[in-house]
């Protein structure tokens, strides 16, 4: 749909909320186990028609969980600003049937208030991130990652201001270690903000959320856990089984190198193949359902460069 304020979405959206939605915690919050990011294909570089396809079809098919962070793009801010675009076009009467989440905590913006875990950083963040979503509160804000300079307790203050303050419903962190995160979950109940959810990185190549005690802490504590780069940024799937294809991340992205094709690697990518085809899945859509089949996962956060790409790892639950 090209023609602004026409989306209409889909009446099924909600047909296979049994096997689509879990609870996150012990909260009273329901989320998609596969969630939409934004860390890569919505930015200022990107087809902004595309973006809309996937996201329409995200929504339509009840993803209602869409994921940012200040700095995702390229260029910094702008997937946030094409999301407030996807507001106003399409989604701003939606807007009580999303759920959504940014961060703040790595570099932003230049000089020694852009980053980090300050007082300062996060709330204008946040006041930024606002402006350029469009909206007037996010359903979830996250410490995008521990700041060891930084009082631990100068940065949760800051967070459960945030939510008294009415610019967040529900507080989250990421890529916090076990020792403060356990600090975070004491000090946020004690005065009445608790911690909803953890993001950290998950999937089958990358196992520290278990190995370090951190998802099963959660699953003790009644916090969710939701997992970003499930597909160890598209190594989990069958795109670099014959080589490297020119229009790839690893051919053009900074955060995927081609040393990272390994034939170990494509060992266990061949095994996993074999492993897939008897449950009639993908590579991609095993290692979704892996994740997803952890005791204390709730979600995971899948990106998608096209409609095709979020409707197959849909696959991995309906």
């Amino acid at each position: 749909m090209d023609i602004k304020g026409l989306y209409t979405a889909s009446e099924t959206r909600y047909d296979q909320s049994e096997q689509l939605y879990a609870r996150c915690g012990r909260s009273g919050v329901m989320l998609p186990k596969v969630s939409l990011g934004f860390w890569h294909n919505f930015g200022g570089v990107d087809p902004y028609e595309r973006s809309r396809a996937i996201t329409h079809y995200a929504f339509d098919h009840g993803i209602t969980h869409f994921d940012l962070a200040n700095n995702y793009g390229p260029p910094y801010g702008s997937a946030e600003e094409t999301f407030g675009r996807l507001m106003d076009d399409d989604f701003r009467s939606y807007r009580d049937e999303l759920f959504i989440s940014t961060k703040a905590g790595y570099d932003m913006w230049p000089g020694p208030y852009g980053d980090h875990g300050s007082r300062k950083y996060l709330i204008s963040s946040l006041d930024q991130s606002l402006k350029r979503m469009r909206l007037d509160y996010v359903d979830l804000f996250y410490s995008h990652r521990f700041d060891p300079d930084t009082p631990v307790e100068e940065t949760l203050q800051a967070m459960v201001d945030i939510v008294r303050s009415g610019k967040a419903l529900y507080l989250g962190i990421s890529n916090w270690p076990l020792e403060p995160l356990k600090q975070a979950v004491e000090y946020l109940r004690a005065h009445d903000a608790p911690l909803l959810i953890y993001q950290g990185r998950l999937n089958m190549l990358h196992r520290k959320p278990i190995e370090e005690g951190i998802l099963d802490f959660c699953r003790e504590q009644g916090i969710g856990f939701i997992a970003y780069s499930p597909l160890a940024q598209g190594l989990l799937s069958d795109r670099y089984l014959e080589g490297i294809p020119a229009d790839s991340r690893m051919a053009k992205d900074h955060f995927l190198h081609p040393w990272a094709r390994t034939d170990k690697l494509l060992q266990y990518l061949h095994e996993l193949q074999a492993e897939g085809e008897t449950h009639g899945r993908t590579i991609a859509q095993e290692a979704l359902a892996w994740i997803l089949a952890q005791a204390g996962v709730t979600s995971v956060l899948a990106g998608a460069s096209s409609v095709a790409q979020l409707e197959s790892n849909l696959h991995a639950v309906l």
